[in-house]
C-alpha cells in the first residue's frame, strides 16, 4: 500500500505540474510593453507615423505643441514649406501670395510656428495642416508622445466586437500596448490567419486576434482641405517659338530678318536679360521698338533671362529672398517698360544645391507673372538621374509652359554622334510627360548640327546651322545616308584634317520630330536658333 500511495503522489505531482504549464501557455500575459521602448522616444521627443509606419525621425513637443522637422515634411508632405537659412526665414508660396514667419511668429495658440534649433528647423502641426492635404492624429498629451501623419485614400476597417487586448505582436504571451473595446473601430494593416495588425482609435500599431474583430469593410477617408490652384496664361494656339540670340543692341536690328519665311512662328524670345552678380543684377539688351515690331508681326515677345556667367553662382544667388524678391521686382519692372508678353527662364548648368532654391525662385516669379498677366515659360534639359532637381513636376504646376530642350545628345566634348535622334527626342517628351501635362510642355528642336572632325590627337566639333551644313555637304560633294534608326542622314568626308562625321538635321529629320510632337498632342514647339535655318526647316514643323 505504501508503493502506491507514493505513486497515486506523484502522479498528483506531474499532473499538476502539467497544469500550471498548460495554464501558462495557454493563458494571455497581461505584461504592458514598454512604450518608451516601442516607440523610440524619451523626455520631449515625440514618435512619428507616416501611413502607420514608425519613422526614424522625431518630433519635438515644447509649449503645448507638437513640432515637426521641416526637413521631413519636405521629403514626404509638402515640399512647399521654404526655409532660408541665411535671412532665418520661412517661406510659403501661394499661387496668388507669399506667407512669411520667423521664430518671433506666434501661432493662435500663443505658441510659436516654428522652432529654430542648430541643425533643423521645426514645423508645427498646425502650421503644417493649414498648408497640406493629410490627416495628422496627434497624442501629444500622454507621457509617451506620438503623432500619425496619414494620406487620404481607401482603408480596411473592422468594428470590434469583443473586449481584447493590442499587442506589440501576435501571441498572446506578447506585451500588452493598448485595450479595445466592443463597437470601436480599427483600421486593418495587415489581416493574418489568426491575428492582424491594426491601428486603434488611441494611436497604438499592434496586433489583435482576429476573433474579436467583425468583417472588414473599405472605407473612404477625405478632408476639407482646399488645394491651392494655379491659374496659366495660355496662348489660344499652339506655339510655334524661335529663340533670337541678341548679343547686343545692334543685333535687335535683325528682327525683321531672323523672322523672314518663318512660316507658323508665333513667339520670339530674344536673349535679353543675363545674370552678372549674385545680387539679383542683370544685363539688359532691351528694345522697345523691338518689342513694338514684333507686335505688328503677330508676334509675343518672351525675353529670356540665363545665368551663363561665371560671375554667377546661382545656388548663391537664389538662396537669399531678398535677393529673389529684389530680382523678381526688377524683371516685373521691365515687364512693364518693354510691354513684353513673357518671361522665359534659361538657367542651365546649376547644381544640385540649388535645385530647391531654384524652383522656389520660379514659384515666387510665378505669382509677379500671374499678377501682370504675362507668360511665364522655364527651358530644361532631357530628363535624366542627374537633373531631377530641377523638379519637373513642380515646372508643370507653376510655371504656364515647360520647355525641353530636345538637343545636345551629343555634344562639344563628348562622343561624337547626333545632336538629336530621334528615340532621344521622344525618351525626352515621354519622361517629361511623367511630370508634366502635355498642354504645358513645348519641345525644343535644333536648327543646327556638329561637324565632328576626327585625328590622331582626338575628336573635335564645330556647330553648323543647317543652312551652313547643306552648303558644307554641297561644296565637298558628301554623300548622305539615311540612318533609320536615328531618323536622319549621315554623311563623312576623308580630308587632310581628319575623317569628319555629319549627322545631318534637315527637313526630313526635323519632320519626324515634329510627328513625334503631334502624336502626343504637344502644346507647341520651339526652334533654337533663328537664322540658322533655311525655308524647308519651317515647312516641316508646320502645325497644320
Amino acid at each position: 500500500m505504501p508503493v502506491f500511495a507514493v505513486l497515486g503522489l506523484i502522479f498528483v505531482v506531474i499532473l499538476g505540474a502539467a497544469g500550471v504549464t498548460l495554464i501558462q501557455r495557454y493563458t494571455p500575459s497581461k505584461e504592458q510593453a514598454d512604450l518608451s521602448e516601442v516607440f523610440k522616444v524619451e523626455g520631449n521627443e515625440v514618435a512619428l507615423f507616416y501611413n502607420n509606419e514608425l519613422q526614424e525621425t522625431t518630433g519635438i513637443y515644447e509649449s503645448g505643441e507638437t513640432y515637426l522637422p521641416i526637413s521631413w515634411v519636405n521629403a514626404h508632405i509638402n515640399k512647399r514649406f521654404y526655409w532660408d537659412a541665411g535671412e532665418q526665414l520661412l517661406v510659403y508660396a501661394l499661387p496668388d501670395q507669399i506667407v512669411y514667419a520667423d521664430a518671433s511668429t506666434m501661432g493662435s495658440g500663443g505658441a510659436p510656428l516654428l522652432l529654430v534649433r542648430e541643425d533643423e528647423v521645426y514645423l508645427t502641426l498646425g502650421l503644417i495642416a493649414n498648408y497640406t492635404n493629410i490627416q495628422i492624429s496627434a497624442f501629444d498629451a500622454d507621457e509617451v508622445k506620438r503623432v500619425f501623419v496619414t494620406d487620404w485614400g481607401n482603408r480596411e476597417v473592422a468594428a470590434v466586437r469583443r473586449d481584447g487586448a493590442v499587442r506589440v505582436r501576435g501571441g498572446i504571451k506578447s506585451p500588452v500596448l493598448t485595450n479595445v473595446s466592443r463597437g470601436q473601430t480599427v483600421t486593418i494593416l495587415n489581416a493574418m490567419e489568426d491575428w492582424s495588425c491594426v491601428v486603434t482609435p488611441d494611436g497604438f500599431v499592434g496586433y489583435i486576434e482576429n476573433r474579436r474583430l467583425g468583417n472588414e469593410e473599405t472605407r473612404e477617408f477625405t478632408g476639407n482641405f482646399v488645394e491651392p490652384v494655379y491659374e496659366s496664361t495660355k496662348m489660344d494656339e499652339k506655339i510655334v517659338l524661335g529663340w533670337h540670340q541678341v548679343t547686343n543692341m545692334d543685333a535687335n536690328q535683325e528682327l525683321e530678318n531672323v523672322a523672314a519665311g518663318t512660316g507658323g512662328l508665333n513667339v520670339i524670345s530674344p536673349t535679353w536679360f543675363s545674370l552678372t552678380d549674385n545680387e539679383g543684377n542683370y544685363r539688359s539688351l532691351a528694345s522697345k521698338e523691338y518689342v513694338e515690331k514684333a507686335h505688328s508681326m503677330g508676334l509675343q515677345v518672351w525675353a529670356l533671362l540665363d545665368n551663363f556667367s561665371s560671375d554667377v553662382q546661382t545656388e548663391v544667388l537664389l538662396s537669399s529672398t531678398s535677393t529673389r524678391r529684389k530680382l523678381i521686382n526688377s524683371l516685373m519692372e521691365d515687364v512693364r517698360e518693354y510691354d513684353l508678353d513673357g518671361l522665359n527662364m534659361d538657367f542651365e548648368g546649376i547644381r544640385e544645391e540649388a535645385g530647391v532654391h531654384y524652383i522656389q525662385f520660379l514659384r515666387e516669379l510665378s505669382i509677379s507673372c500671374r499678377e501682370e498677366g504675362i507668360i511665364l515659360s522655364v527651358d530644361n534639359y532631357v530628363p535624366s538621374a542627374s537633373t531631377e532637381f530641377y523638379d519637373r513636376e513642380e515646372q508643370g504646376i507653376v510655371a504656364d509652359y515647360v520647355i525641353i530642350m530636345g538637343y545636345d545628345e551629343h555634344y562639344a566634348g563628348g562622343e561624337p554622334g547626333s545632336v538629336a535622334s530621334i528615340e532621344f527626342v521622344k525618351n525626352g517628351i515621354e519622361n517629361t510627360l511623367k511630370d508634366v501635362p502635355k498642354e504645358k510642355l513645348v519641345n525644343g528642336v535644333p536648327f543646327y548640327t556638329r561637324l565632328w572632325t576626327e585625328t590622331d590627337e582626338g575628336v573635335d566639333s564645330r556647330a553648323l546651322g543647317i543652312s551652313a551644313a547643306k552648303r558644307w555637304i554641297e561644296e565637298n560633294d558628301v554623300e548622305l545616308y539615311w540612318q533609320e534608326e536615328l531618323g536622319q542622314y549621315y554623311g563623312e568626308l576623308p580630308s587632310d584634317d581628319g575623317i569628319q562625321y555629319l549627322w545631318m538635321e534637315e527637313e526630313d529629320s526635323l519632320r519626324q520630330k515634329m510627328d513625334v510632337i503631334k502624336e502626343h498632342d504637344l502644346a507647341g514647339v520651339a526652334c533654337w536658333k533663328l537664322g540658322l535655318e533655311d525655308e524647308a526647316a519651317w515647312e516641316s514643323i508646320r502645325w497644320d
